[in-house]
């Protein structure tokens, strides 16, 4: 994987045509240009990008809470132009590093749809534990969905994420 760096507005674009994809439109809010811009240029977030080896994005991730003194960041959203191949699992790791060593969170969290296994899956497999389900919290298509409330600690991190002893 190419490195995460971030977003610029010039990303913009790109950011809402991975989000309008068929599998994204799923499992991730359908944001406007003008929200995704207030968002990008507010203190609270930070937009994460991964360039793909022909210079299009191939991916891109939110963390919200930044300007909150709780401790807590938010996950708010990791898109993914061709899921399956690994690089939401490299994308999520470096996440972590950055909110827990860089941004000094003592907390993660995020929600995910209750029919969306695959990134249940990931989720778990990475250390998040689940906290609750927040029910009917979302519509697509004209239905309701649970979210599932996961979270993961700076201790359960740093557990996972020791040297292993020789």
């Amino acid at each position: 994987m190419r490195s995460l760096r971030l977003a610029t507005p010039a990303d913009i674009p790109t950011l809402i045509a991975l989000e309008r994809l068929t599998e994204s439109q799923l499992y991730v809010g359908q944001w406007s240009e003008e929200r995704h811009r207030a968002t990008l240029a507010g203190e609270d977030a930070r937009y994460y990008v991964v360039d793909a080896a022909d210079g299009s994005l191939a991916a891109y991730a939110i963390l919200r809470g930044l300007a909150e003194n709780s401790g807590s960041i938010e996950l708010k959203r990791v898109v993914v132009g061709e899921p399956g191949n690994g690089l939401g699992r490299r994308i999520l790791t470096e996440l972590l590093r950055i909110a827990f060593d860089e941004l000094r969170a003592h907390r993660i969290f995020l929600d995910v749809y209750d029919d969306n296994l695959r990134a249940q899956h990931l989720y778990r497999s990475l250390g998040f534990k689940q906290e609750g389900t927040m029910r009917d919290a979302a519509s697509r298509n004209g239905r309701w969905h649970d979210l599932l409330l996961m979270s993961m600690l700076k201790r359960e991190y740093t557990a996972q994420n020791r040297p292993a002893r020789t």
